[in-house]
């Protein structure tokens, strides 16, 4: 029996509001993101992740009281990324309600962090979010994906596909791919960096970056996705999770 493909919206927050631009510039407001999860959660999201964009030390306690207003309006798990730096961090998250913890830079920093995590908290508990772009030339990779950060503004010269692969070697549960140059841009998800990551990765890998159509999530998932992401098309109506799930259907694809 196939694993069923789950349908995540994802709450970039800043400030306390959910914002959204293309590769992470011109954002504008999205709305409150209590609001945003419960209505997903009505809408038939399997899960709501949250991302504090900005996750500077003044907005640390906002989030904490968003992250706690939120999981006590919706019944899905609900992951929380941004600023995570120590298991002292992902401790209090999921102590806000957070029921998984992405980690990002920090685990870049020091990726021994991944395991800290995953032997305090179990595997289940940590998403490697990894924000990758293409590189060529001087700057190309084996791969030819760049993990970066900052938004995708900085390269640090790791290998993406290598550095996905070492951080479930580590213990992350899951892989959260963010394509950079794919962000916001509506044209579709990387389907060559997911399947050349799946080859690499064997625990659940999320695609995220691009979603622009209905048959987007669908081609995601035929080319390796456990899991679609996506952001602006569901804030601002494009679509619903409905309609996301019931094309994955027609294509034979199993969904919640």
């Amino acid at each position: 029996m196939s694993v069923a493909i789950r349908v995540i919206p994802c709450l970039d927050v800043a400030g306390g509001r959910v914002v959204k631009g293309v590769n992470f510039q011109g954002l504008r407001d999205a709305g409150d993101p209590v609001e945003l999860a419960y209505r997903y959660d009505q809408d038939g999201a399997d899960e709501v992740t949250f991302l504090d964009v900005s996750a500077s030390a003044e907005d640390r306690e906002t989030t904490m009281d968003v992250v706690s207003r939120t999981a006590e309006q919706i019944f899905v798990p609900l992951t929380v990324g941004g600023g995570v730096r120590s298991v002292a961090d992902v401790n209090r998250l999921l102590k806000a309600g957070a029921d998984k913890v992405g980690v990002n830079t920090a685990a870049i920093a020091r990726p021994e962090l991944i395991s800290e995590v995953a032997d305090r908290f179990g595997s289940q508990v940590l998403v490697l979010s990894v924000d990758a772009r293409r590189v060529t030339g001087e700057t190309r990779t084996p791969s030819g994906y760049e993990v970066t950060t900052h938004g995708g503004r900085r390269g640090t010269g790791i290998d993406a596909v290598e550095w996905a692969a070492r951080g479930a070697e580590l213990g992350a549960g899951e892989i959260l791919l963010n394509s950079m140059d794919a962000d916001g841009t509506k044209d579709g998800y990387d389907l060559t960096m997911l399947r050349d990551v799946r080859r690499e990765v064997r625990v659940p890998l999320i695609a995220s970056g691009g979603a622009g159509k209905v048959v987007d999530f669908t081609q995601a998932a035929q080319a390796g996705a456990d899991a679609v992401l996506a952001a602006s098309v569901f804030h601002f109506g494009t679509m619903t999770i409905g309609e996301v799930k019931a094309d994955m259907r027609a294509h034979g694809i199993a969904v919640r």
